[in-house]
């Protein structure tokens, strides 16, 4: 087995494809598929399945590039501190719930940086592929937040992957919606008084628990509720359908538009008064890199001025 195999092999699964991934190797189709089929025969194991539709990793594959991600990576920090890296690109990634913070934070870090010498990917999406994609070092760094509801599922998951949580802010639960809703311009809003309206949320995956959810009080029974895959289109259901969303109120205007606005929430019950603790994750007892530490301190910065 060599770091070549595992490049290829990593290739792949990225892509889904032997083609595609031979165009990004710059590496003929058969001769990326003899180098698979070897490492499969040496390993003796099958990694992909093909089909007319390109390939899948299977159980045995996802375990196994699971661990070829961690040894390259390990292969790339040697390369980057002690080779001549040559035209060779560094990476760094990032995946996140839907926050617009960390978005910004990351557009500031990018200008830091030559864009000729560095891969930037920044992901938002669910909460579970936010822990695994820190996982498998296809993010470096992974942004999610914490409360009572969930610490025990996610810390559980965290530990099993060995990746370490640091907390950057606590926040408590607002409301957020457009500013032409019949609620904006209170000073605070309750449960009652979102009855009639839709509450928004991310969608997590039809098999996944309301302990992922992005939204606190996830549990709650809404009248009505409507999921969206992304920060775009839930902003245009809170202008189209009066609809809002429970979130930490900290929020990027530039990124989102100043149509929007976070005003507290306040209710009876104990899950009102709920913390949301926001941080980041990355693997323990792994260094972040100059990239890395330079993001995490512009999320500082930002959630510094939110907090003031």
């Amino acid at each position: 087995m060599t770091l070549q195999q595992l490049r290829y092999a990593i290739g792949i699964a990225e892509t889904g494809s032997f083609n595609k991934a031979a165009e990004k190797l710059y590496i003929s189709q058969p001769s990326l598929t003899a180098a698979i089929k070897d490492l499969e025969d040496e390993l003796n194991i099958l990694i992909f399945n093909r089909t007319s539709r390109g390939v899948k990793l299977t159980s045995e594959g996802e375990e196994f590039i699971s661990y070829a991600r961690e040894l390259y990576h390990h292969y790339e920090t040697v390369l980057d501190k002690y080779g001549k890296i040559g035209k060779r690109k560094k990476k760094f990634g990032v995946s996140t719930q839907h926050y617009s913070f960390a978005v910004k934070s990351f557009v500031e870090t990018v200008k830091l940086f030559d864009t000729d010498k560095y891969e930037f990917a920044i992901r938002e999406t669910r909460t579970k592929e936010v822990i695994e994609d820190v996982a498998s070092f296809k993010s470096d760094i992974g942004i999610l937040y914490l409360s009572d509801f969930n610490r025990k599922v996610i810390m559980n998951l965290l530990n099993a992957r060995d990746l370490a949580f640091h907390k950057l802010i606590d926040c408590k639960a607002y409301v957020y919606l457009w500013k032409g809703h019949p609620l904006a311009n209170n000073k605070f809003i309750t449960l009652d008084e979102l009855a009639e309206y839709p509450c928004l949320s991310f969608e997590q995956g039809d098999n996944s628990s309301f302990y992922f959810a992005e939204e606190i009080l996830s549990t709650n029974e809404y009248k009505r509720t409507i999921k969206a895959n992304d920060r775009a289109t839930m902003l245009n259901l809170m202008i189209g359908l009066n609809g809002y969303t429970l979130c930490s109120g900290i929020i990027c205007e530039e990124l989102n538009g100043s149509d929007y606005l976070a005003v507290p929430f306040k209710d009876k019950s104990e899950e009102s008064r709920r913390v949301m603790e926001i941080g980041y994750i990355a693997k323990r007892n792994m260094l972040l890199g100059l990239v890395g530490e330079r993001y995490v301190e512009e999320l500082q910065r930002y959630l510094a001025t939110c907090s003031s």
